[in-house]
């Protein structure tokens, strides 16, 4: 059963990755849609009618450096499920794997602030002086990442302890 959900969950990271790069492309080719997309989920006092198309590509492209760090730590997630799917539990390249996740995962829910602070300021440069936008959140969706990217990091160090215990029972054998 472990290695049929860590299957599962190995490929769902791969999928992820994938229609997140696609889509990405997609939005880049069209930027109108992005925009539209961007204006529904913003919650941020921006007259929208004063976005030029130069911030709207530079805004695609802070939201995919931002995105970038999520993918990254997934692509370390997708590492080690694919070990665990194999049936290899305790090992430090799985230790590692998961530590980079949770590495990336504390990195990302720390630039979610300065993405939020970079892409009020860009969508509101054009505003008349005195209106111009600056939000800066941290809200419970970042805490509760970094506590999880916290869990993750022991469980990093409990694949380690793990791997020691294997090895000498091996040796006994």
């Amino acid at each position: 059963m472990t290695r049929r959900i860590s299957l599962l969950i190995s490929w769902g990271c791969l999928l992820t990755i994938t229609l997140t790069l696609i889509g990405a492309l997609g939005l880049l080719f069209n930027i109108d849609w992005f925009a539209s997309l961007a204006k529904e989920n913003l919650a941020l006092p921006i007259i929208w009618s004063t976005v030029s198309p130069w911030q709207w590509f530079t805004f695609w492209g802070v939201t995919m450096l931002y995105a970038s760090i999520g993918l990254v730590g997934l692509h370390f997630l997708q590492r080690a499920f694919a070990k665990f799917a194999k049936g290899e539990l305790f090992n430090l390249i799985n230790s590692r794997n998961i530590r980079r996740f949770a590495i990336f995962l504390l990195a990302q829910s720390a630039a979610k602030p300065i993405y939020d602070a970079l892409s009020s300021v860009l969508l509101s440069l054009n505003h008349p002086a005195g209106e111009k936008v600056l939000a800066i959140t941290f809200g419970s969706n970042e805490i509760r990442a970094v506590a999880l990217a916290m869990i993750l990091w022991v469980v990093s160090d409990l694949l380690i302890e793990g791997s020691k215990l294997q090895s000498e029972n091996q040796q006994f054998i």
